[in-house]
């Protein structure tokens, strides 16, 4: 279950059970609950612990990966659990919030991807013994940390036209089109580690590596020894480009046959073991779908609330369903550089826009207008003013080329602030200090 923040530590006493002398069967001992970790004003208890643990271990043996030693994955599983709750934590503090009709309607779309009603849903899950009210706050949890990853690092992330042309040609000159499938450990170093922790992570590290080189299953590694958050599946990055890897990966990859284990890495994140699972030619789609929008946005900042923003937009979207022009509205409302040309934001190519935007702009028939949304910026009203089909074209070459590079970056910048986030929140491991 997701270790939620809490506003005060609470301090678990130990409760006996006395069953009389007379009587002959003993009763059954039950073992109190205690505090493993404090993370900032919140704690992590030894059954919620337990609890993902039992999660972890359920996951592991339908997967058929071995199991880690108990220890072992006991320790991961708490650090798992403390980078969760560094997350929420800062979450609460800047005020990012995922409220009951958000995750009624993300709940609703996974239970339609899975062809279920909402009752059947919650069915099907209370039948892998699964609670609906677990589920919600574990589906909770992991919105709020991918809004994270999207204000905090996606939204910063710029990519420029140098970049973007080095790219290109790097692509020509190597031939391109190639993807690769990784496994990875990462072992996080602290962002001030002392020479000791360092040694001491490096000696883990090439123990790791070492194992790997040595036939061992690569998954059972992960679960064992990365901190990294895909750790419980086995480390699987799925199928990229080279020019969608980090670079540190990218280069190792490159060098590797499938079934290859890489040399030990190093970044500013901490140490790293890649493997090249598979490696195949890519096939790239002869023509993409483009969608021609326009947009008001309105930014929330400590000024302007989410709820003050929402309302506002409501009422401009009032006025327009009531025949105000869309155009008009955005240039007096829209807080962007598309307010002077009426919100227009141009042809848009998938991935020109963050995840909440164009899953909101994707919904949409055109000339349809949607409800307020909100992405990382603040809040929006989007109208889809037309679609075409385009072939593959140079201009599709560069907005794949900046996504990609966009990618790339992102997987770096994440790790580092992660890193960063955990270094500035205090954290008292107490299983280490047993």
């Amino acid at each position: 279950m997701t270790t939620m923040s809490k506003t005060l530590i609470l301090f678990l006493s130990l409760c006996s059970l006395f069953v009389p002398a007379a009587q002959a069967a003993p009763a059954e001992a039950v073992e109190a609950d205690y505090i493993v970790a404090v993370v900032g004003d919140g704690a992590i208890t030894r059954n919620e612990l337990r609890s993902r643990l039992d999660v972890a271990l359920r996951q592991l043996q339908k997967q058929g990966t071995p199991i880690p030693p108990q220890d072992v994955l006991e320790k991961q599983m708490l650090e798992r659990l403390i980078m969760e709750q560094v997350q929420f934590a800062y979450a609460k503090e800047s005020g990012l919030r995922i409220d009951d009709a958000q995750l009624d309607q993300a709940i609703g779309r996974i239970a339609a991807n899975n062809n279920m009603t909402l009752p059947q849903f919650r069915v099907a899950l209370e039948k892998d013994g699964i609670g609906y009210d677990e589920f919600r706050e574990e589906i909770r949890g992991e919105m709020i940390m991918a809004r994270l990853r999207e204000r905090e690092v996606e939204s910063r992330l710029a990519v420029s036209d140098a970049e973007i042309e080095n790219y290109l040609a790097n692509q020509a000159a190597n031939g391109g089109g190639d993807e690769y499938r990784l496994a990875h450990i990462m072992l996080r170093a602290p962002e001030s580690a002392t020479p000791e922790q360092l040694q001491k992570l490096r000696q883990r590290a090439e123990l790791a590596l070492a194992r790997a080189r040595a036939g061992e299953n690569f998954a059972e590694l992960t679960a064992a020894f990365s901190d990294a958050p895909d750790a419980l599946q086995g480390g699987d990055l799925g199928w990229r480009p080279l020019d969608r890897l980090p670079v540190l990966y990218a280069e190792a990859a490159g060098k590797l046959q499938a079934g290859g284990v890489s040399e030990l890495l190093r970044s500013s994140a901490g140490f790293h073991v890649v493997k090249l699972v598979e490696r195949r030619g890519a096939n790239q789609p002869a023509s993409v779908q483009q969608t021609h929008a326009r947009h008001i946005l309105i930014r929330t900042n400590e000024v302007m609330s989410e709820a003050d923003a929402r309302h506002r937009l409501e009422t401009v979207r009032e006025r327009i369903v009531n025949g105000m022009d869309f155009a008009e509205q955005a240039r007096i409302f829209s807080q962007d550089g598309s307010a002077a040309k009426g919100g227009d934001l141009g042809w848009l190519n998938p991935g020109d826009t963050v995840p909440d935007f164009e899953r909101a702009m994707d919904a949409l028939k055109p000339g349809e207008l949607s409800q307020v949304i909100k992405s990382p910026f603040g809040m929006h009203l989007i109208q889809v003013m037309e679609r075409r089909e385009r072939d593959v074209s140079s201009e599709r070459q560069r907005s794949v080329a900046r996504q990609a590079i966009r990618e790339r970056k992102l997987d770096e910048a994440y790790q580092d602030w992660l890193r960063q986030l955990r270094d500035r929140t205090y954290v008292e491991n107490r299983l280490e200090q047993q």
